[in-house]
């Protein structure tokens, strides 16, 4: 019951739970917990062209490059939020920006029914982004809420392009890369 809990109130953007999370180490799985569902929402949502379910691969995929992401993504965010822009109050580390993050990804569990509209999926993906922001706020410690804002933009780059290294490898090895 707390874990979906944490998932409504981490939603409805709640500040917070995110700081319950990033002091609550028993949190790390089930913030994976919340990145796995949201990832496998997503490949499911009709029009994604898995919901056939004639793809189990490629819903493995989806599940796989949502666990590495998010991992990598909260390493890059610790290193950019908590070493090269940190404010004087910031105290951190990869677990809490991890449970953060995670936890953050909760309005992508709506995915699966983002594609009654552009607009809906646009919404959640806003809607994502600011709860991302104030995941990084709350474990970065910060008090400026611009400077979680750079720090989100900045990881972002530098998150995809990591991502990439460890997924089109593993796409190729199971032979889901495009010729």
């Amino acid at each position: 019951m707390i874990f979906i809990n944490r998932i409504i109130r981490a939603a409805m953007l709640d500040s917070r739970v995110y700081e319950e999370v990033e002091s609550d180490y028993t949190a790390t799985l089930p913030a994976m917990l919340v990145v796995l569902l949201s990832s496998i929402s997503g490949a499911l949502a009709p029009g994604s062209g898995l919901e056939d379910s004639s793809a189990p691969m490629a819903i493995i995929l989806a599940a796989f490059f949502g666990i590495v992401s998010w991992a990598v993504w909260a390493g890059v965010t610790y290193v950019i939020g908590a070493k090269l822009l940190p404010e004087p109050t910031t105290e951190a580390n990869w677990g809490q920006l991890a449970r953060t993050t995670g936890f953050a990804q909760a309005p992508g569990l709506l995915g699966i029914i983002g594609v009654l509209s552009g607009v809906v999926s646009l919404v959640i993906g806003i809607w994502g982004i600011v709860a991302m922001v104030i995941a990084v706020r709350q474990a970065l410690d910060y008090t400026s809420t611009i400077r979680a804002v750079a720090v989100v933009v900045l990881a972002f780059i530098p998150s995809i392009v990591i991502s990439l290294f460890v997924i089109v490898p593993v796409a190729g090895i199971l032979g889901l890369a495009s010729n």
